[in-house]
């Protein structure tokens, strides 16, 4: 049995409960602005302006999801923003991934989730995101879940806000569709 695009299938996380994505309405933005600007998120984002989300929500190379582990329909316990769904290149961009609270074993369910939206569901040939190189977590989950580092924006973002001295680098890394299909046929993927 398959799930469709905004469900997480079988083998996706054992013992976890079933993860929803819906699409995110605009009454749900304040929601997600909170998060962003949560100090427990603050040190891995770059939090965006209102405008921004309700432009990404609006746009059609944008997609823009409140994750739900659960019942579907049910609460909020992230979002997630794909950019480049529409891109001639069929590049598509794990823009931002926020979960709320951490440390539940969402992050790989949701990344295997994705995966399968981008290769499947938008007939993406590459899927890439950047991370900053303190987030070591993300980092890990990432390259074990086949994601390839690519190269290193250096001291591109800075680190703790307007006023920071401090400059972290951004580690951009990807996934290929035939990278994707090898970890399919390994069994590594629910599909």
């Amino acid at each position: 049995m398959s799930s469709g695009p905004g469900e997480a299938g079988p083998g996706s996380g054992a013992g976890l409960p079933p993860l929803h994505l819906r699409p995110t309405m605009l009454s749900d933005l304040d929601f997600v602005n909170g998060v962003e600007r949560d100090p427990a998120n603050l040190p891995f984002i770059t939090p965006w302006e209102r405008t921004q989300h309700e432009s990404a929500v609006r746009f059609p190379d944008f997609r823009h999801f409140i994750i739900n582990a659960g019942s579907e329909g049910g609460g909020r316990d992230g979002f997630v923003i794909l950019q480049g769904c529409r891109s001639p290149h069929q590049s598509v961009e794990l823009k931002r991934l926020v979960l709320q609270p951490k440390g539940r074993g969402l992050g790989r369910q949701c990344v295997r989730l994705l995966k399968r939206m981008a290769f499947r569901d938008l007939g993406a040939h590459r899927f890439w995101l950047d991370v900053k190189s303190l987030n070591t977590r993300a980092l890990a989950l990432y390259a074990s879940e086949g994601f390839v580092e690519e190269g290193r924006l250096r001291e591109s973002v800075r680190v703790g806000g307007d006023h920071a001295t401090g400059y972290d680098s951004l580690v951009v890394m990807s996934l290929l569709d035939r990278e994707y299909q090898a970890r399919v046929a390994l069994g590594l993927e629910a599909v």
